[in-house]
């Protein structure tokens, strides 16, 4: 019997880790892919297409169980219940109808790339008052909003206090620099947001920055670009009139007024656009694999200390701080490479390279222009980069068409070209 690999997750760093398990692996392995959901949900071209007044549920979604065919990797649609890594096991209910009964399945690697639940539902007032742009629901709610309903006054966008969990005490990178503390999961988004916004407050006649306050429960707004990129941002957003709060601590409730913050501020606005706590789904607490809110343990190979067998990828590791794509690609590909030297196919120099993680962000500001983020000082790097200009969109654009045509499989050099491309030739 040929081992078998399950992989619980199917978007980004599912999709991209049963792929290059079966490039390095071939046809040693069985692979199955369990998602609740057929389809890859791309989040990160959400807010260009809401603010160009487009469905994102047109152009953003991929099937997932025919691009996994391609390689002969197999697709369950269900609902994960429970993990047993004592007993090799998973639990789950299909979902393709209501009623299914519950059923399981044996591995003899598991990799947890489940993401994360979005607790949305933690923030007082978000269902009566919030929006957001983490899906294609809440895409068009504010789509809709912006187009019927809003009448032009003051906009708030921030984020809500993330709990990181213990996961990552024992780990150092980059040559012994600790692990780092967030309290936002991934602030990418709101700085895209608030840039977006005051493009399309202009396009519309109704205003610019001045009437955007963006907030953060941390010290700086998206702190793990690094405080030499940051302090550019805020310095350009404080030139474009931009209102910012820091130390937010959390949000506390969103009202028909405004947003209140758990420092005691109040921000006045008839637009509340957030983003909430990312947690762990509530299957994966309490488990040996997990670290004290659910995060799936590991080392900088990816693999669970207790559970040799078990490997995580994307936003359940707990070493995927921020909750950023890019980081689980390259995680996909750290565990592909674990696994092929389980199996004998790669030697151990060449598959033991350790995480490094690298925060690259390209964010729409609208216009055709975007912003472009490499840095890897948070975690103890040399890097921070900040380019914007009309070349980081186009690349923003071109990854997305790439990734749909190759089915998820992006070539080995396109970090690099974008690199060069962003900060060498074409960047404003």
């Amino acid at each position: 019997m040929k081992p078998h690999v399950v992989v619980l997750g199917g978007n980004f760093a599912g999709l991209g880790t049963a792929q290059k398990v079966r490039e390095l692996c071939g046809n040693a392995v069985r692979i199955t892919v369990i998602d609740r959901k057929n389809y890859l949900l791309f989040v990160p071209n959400v807010p260009t297409e809401v603010f160009a007044g487009r469905d994102p549920r047109k152009t953003l979604k991929m099937d997932i169980a025919s691009a996994l065919d391609e390689d002969g990797i197999e697709f369950v649609q269900g609902e994960i219940q429970a993990i047993d890594p004592d007993k090799k096991r998973v639990d789950f209910i299909p979902n393709e109808r209501p009623g299914a009964a519950s059923a399981d399945m044996a591995y003899d690697y598991l990799v947890v790339a489940v993401g994360n639940r979005l607790a949305y539902d933690k923030i007082e007032g978000f269902a009566e008052q919030g929006h957001t742009v983490s899906d294609f629901y809440y895409g068009n709610k504010l789509r809709h909003f912006l187009a019927n309903d809003y009448k032009g006054g003051p906009i708030a966008v921030g984020s809500a206090r993330f709990h990181q969990g213990d996961g990552t005490r024992d780990i150092t990178l980059y040559g012994g620099h600790p692990f780092p503390s967030a309290e936002a999961a991934c602030e990418g988004p709101p700085v895209e947001v608030m840039l977006s916004m005051a493009t399309w407050l202009g396009q519309h006649g109704k205003g610019g920055p001045d009437k955007i306050t963006v907030f953060t429960p941390a010290r700086l707004i998206a702190e793990d670009a690094g405080e030499k990129v940051v302090g550019k941002l805020l310095e350009i957003a404080g030139g474009m009139g931009f209102n910012y709060i820091n130390k937010a601590q959390d949000i506390t409730r969103l009202t028909q007024e405004g947003v209140e913050l758990a420092n005691g501020q109040k921000i006045e606005a008839e637009l509340k656009i957030v983003f909430p706590d990312w947690v762990p789904h509530d299957f994966m607490k309490d488990l040996p694999i997990s670290d004290s809110q659910g995060f799936v343990v590991t080392d900088v190979t990816m693999r669970n200390p207790k559970y040799p067998h078990v490997f995580a990828a994307g936003d359940a590791a707990a070493i995927t701080v921020p909750k950023l794509g890019g980081i689980g690609h390259a995680q996909g590909e750290i565990v592909a490479r674990q696994i092929a030297k389980d199996l004998g196919g790669m030697d151990a120099t060449e598959a033991d390279q350790p995480l490094a993680p690298v925060v690259y962000c390209i964010g729409d500001m609208g216009d055709n222009r975007a912003f472009y983020i490499r840095s890897n000082s948070w975690f103890g790097g040399p890097d921070q980069v900040l380019k914007m200009g009309h070349m980081p969109f186009l690349l923003k654009m071109q990854y997305k068409n790439l990734f749909f045509k190759n089915r998820g499989k992006m070539p080995e050099w396109g970090l690099d070209a974008s690199q060069l491309l962003a900060e060498k030739l074409f960047a404003a």
